[in-house]
């Protein structure tokens, strides 16, 4: 999908209450679970076991980790939406209220819907919230839904 450009935050913030933007499809690799799992330690097999989820696991493969499917939020929030507007800093502020809803199994693709929520003013700058629905290809029901806050301050 295009990059979904604004000019400004008030252009973005006139949005509000939209959806605004789908980012690409992202494959799912056992190597990237793998790399995630080494980030974090966490090694549980239902990760990371192949064998062992082919035989004993409900889903037949491995599974990445709720943490990583929320970890690719700000990839596909800077390959999918840009504000042209200069800004001295831009922060990921947080979430709100973050559902892991269905099973990300290996090999499924995933992509990012974005709906602008609001934008407020904070000192020296401004705050988005956006709900952001992590979709899995082919399946109704998402992997994660995720409300997460953005910060863009002012350049001085």
């Amino acid at each position: 999908m295009p990059q979904r450009e604004f000019s400004s935050v008030a252009e973005l913030q006139s949005y509000a209450g939209q959806e605004v933007a789908i980012s690409d499809w992202l494959e799912i690799t056992q190597e990237r679970i793998n790399s995630f799992a080494d980030a974090t330690s966490d090694h549980q097999w239902i990760h990371v076991d192949t064998e062992r989820c082919k035989r004993e696991s409900p889903f037949g493969t491995t599974i990445a980790h709720g943490f990583l499917t929320l970890s690719l939020l700000p990839m596909f929030s800077y390959s999918t939406i840009t504000i042209r507007e200069s800004f001295r800093l831009t922060l990921n502020y947080g979430c709100n209220k973050v559902r892991f809803m269905s099973p990300v199994k290996c090999g499924v693709r995933i992509r990012a819907r974005y709906t602008l929520l609001d934008v407020t003013s904070v000192e020296g700058g401004w705050q988005s919230r956006w709900q952001v629905a992590i979709e899995i290809e082919g399946q109704e029901k998402p992997a994660c839904v995720a409300e997460t806050i953005s910060r863009y301050y002012a350049a001085s």
